[in-house]
């Protein structure tokens, strides 16, 4: 099945990559696309848990659009900066592969 979360704070490639990895790591989730220019990532999945899948974005800093406000909403920033950096790191390590 398909499931669209649109996400706040996805700026890079690293971002996207971060998403992915985490997500990936639930073997009900098949497959995952991000699309950067408009924060959504879509998911292909056997079975539908956004609950659980929203609650570990918002952990690594990209909540669901709308949902996270002031500190909350800085604080979700600040995580996804750390997100994005990690990211990009896996990025060029897989690059040298």
């Amino acid at each position: 099945m398909q499931l669209q979360i649109e996400l706040e704070n996805i700026k890079c490639g690293g971002c996207a990559a971060t998403i992915k990895k985490r997500l990936l790591e639930d073997a009900r989730i098949k497959s995952v696309d991000v699309d950067v220019a408009t924060g959504a990532v879509t998911l292909d999945a056997t079975e539908n848990d956004l609950v659980s899948w929203k609650a570990l974005l918002l952990k690594l800093g990209y909540p669901q659009r709308g949902t996270a406000e002031g500190v909350a909403a800085a604080k979700a920033m600040a995580k996804s900066f750390v997100s994005c950096a990690i990211g990009r790191v896996d990025n060029a390590k897989n690059k040298k592969r």
